[in-house]
């Protein structure tokens, strides 16, 4: 066991695929509870929000509320994985790099945290366990 520990070979110690489950569901879980409220805000008429790249309040708050409820949710089952990273990397582009630009780095350290862990998804793919395997293959 003491070994394994010590291993560098990514099999070693656990399967990859278990890791990137436990990271897609972890990462895209907790971002759901960033953006079910958003999405009930949307759904509620409530249309106050910021405004960080120009495109308007309304229109910002739809995409945000998009991103964090509906696409994290698909990743959270690995459907359309990478496809839905997408909108979820652009989103915690601008919240670190626009909306909290001025802002402390304490402010931004979950931020960065969910843009790395939604690209390393993206270059790893969802793995074995997900929908997309079970649907399309390899």
């Amino acid at each position: 066991m003491i070994k394994k520990l010590f291993s560098t070979r990514l099999d070693e110690f656990v399967r990859p695929d278990v890791a990137i489950l436990l990271l897609r569901i972890g990462a895209a879980a907790l971002m759901l509870t960033h953006g079910i409220p958003k999405l009930l805000k949307v759904l509620e008429g409530d249309f106050s929000f910021g405004d960080p790249i120009g495109i308007g309040p309304t229109a910002s708050l739809i995409l945000v509320a998009f991103a964090e409820a509906i696409c994290a949710a698909l990743v959270v089952i690995g459907l359309m994985t990478r496809i839905s990273l997408i909108p979820l990397i652009i989103t915690m582009i601008v919240a670190v790099f626009v909306a909290h630009a001025g802002d402390p780095f304490s402010d931004k350290e979950l931020g960065l945290f969910f843009l790395i862990s939604f690209v390393v998804l993206f270059l790893t793919g969802p793995g074995k366990y997900s929908l997309d395997r079970k649907l399309f293959g390899k």
